[in-house]
């Protein structure tokens, strides 16, 4: 018997070159620890958005020009993501919550629908056309909405995008044209991808650095890096006033900020973090992991949290 085939059997190591070190840094695991999503959360009211377009009344001339007799089959596929859009973000709220109430209202119809529902937390969805396919009147009313509410609000995607333009951003393409100059095969950002957190002490990453009792994963602790669903081929040109940011990326460097002034709570995100449980679905086997999107999940119960405790 060899040295080397004792050690094996003993478990014992004479020597640090028989073990070849894992490629990937944090804490050298081949595994994601296993873990079951609890409700936490008593109760929520969540108002969710739906900002894709719905019908030709909200179109703008340009929309009108380049679609022309196309308008029906653009429109049946706006409404056709927004469905898909819109009951990801429910079971996130539903998977989170004991006891949630949630109400989906379109963009147009936002400001009355926060007055008659009070809800907790606004949820805004993402988008599908460049924003000057709407009709001017929808951003500016969103604008004079997002501009002056006082409700917790979190955007996604289009969201954060309509966000950031109704706080004087621009939105431009990834590689930095305007978005008439280049509506198709432009550079996007999709799949899973990794992005960096710049702002660890925001409330919203809250646990983030408790080894014990922390859900995240380590190289999320030790590398401040969070894997989050994307899938975009526009962002904002510039951190609008008001805003800190929270994460940035090579392709995108706003993928997520806050305003915390004025008595306002605006948390927005370029990602995608309401795919958590679409991915939770989607496991068909014990032996995969649940949810690979758990940084987004756990985004957005921070933010649910942090919603309510304002109406307290």
């Amino acid at each position: 018997m060899t040295p080397e085939t004792n050690d094996l059997i003993t478990g014992e190591t004479q020597s640090s070159e028989l073990i070849e070190p894992l490629p990937f840094p944090f804490n050298q695991r081949t595994f994601c620890h296993y873990e079951l999503v609890e409700k936490s959360i008593d109760q929520a009211r969540v108002l969710i958005v739906d900002n894709l377009l719905r019908d030709e009344g909200d179109l703008s001339e340009v929309a009108r020009a380049d679609w022309r007799k196309n308008t029906s089959v653009q429109l049946k596929r706006e409404r056709q993501i927004a469905a898909l859009a819109l009951q990801n973000i429910v079971a996130n709220v539903e998977r989170l919550v004991k006891q949630p109430e949630t109400r989906i209202v379109h963009v147009t119809a936002l400001a009355e629908s926060v007055r008659e529902f009070q809800p907790h937390a606004i949820v805004l969805s993402g988008t599908l056309r460049d924003f000057d396919y709407y009709k001017p009147e929808i951003l500016e009313n969103f604008a004079g909405f997002i501009r002056q509410t006082t409700a917790p609000v979190l955007g996604i995607c289009g969201g954060h995008q309509l966000i950031g333009l109704s706080f004087g951003a621009g939105v431009i393409t990834l590689d930095s044209r305007e978005q008439r100059e280049q509506r198709d095969n432009r550079i996007t950002e999709y799949q899973y991808r990794l992005v960096r957190i710049t702002d660890p002490s925001d409330p919203i990453f809250a646990g983030i650095d408790n080894p014990q009792s922390s859900p995240w994963q380590d190289y999320t602790r030790e590398g401040r890096i969070l894997r989050v669903w994307q899938n975009h081929g526009l962002q904002l040109d510039r951190l609008p006033e008001g805003f800190t940011l929270l994460a940035t990326s090579y392709l995108c460097k706003n993928q997520m900020m806050v305003k915390r002034s004025d008595g306002q709570l605006i948390y927005s995100v370029q990602f995608h973090l309401e795919k958590s449980f679409e991915d939770w679905n989607k496991s068909r086997t014990r032996w995969e992991h649940p949810n690979e999107s758990r940084d987004g999940r756990i985004l957005f119960e921070n933010f649910l949290r942090l919603a309510l405790d304002r109406g307290k």
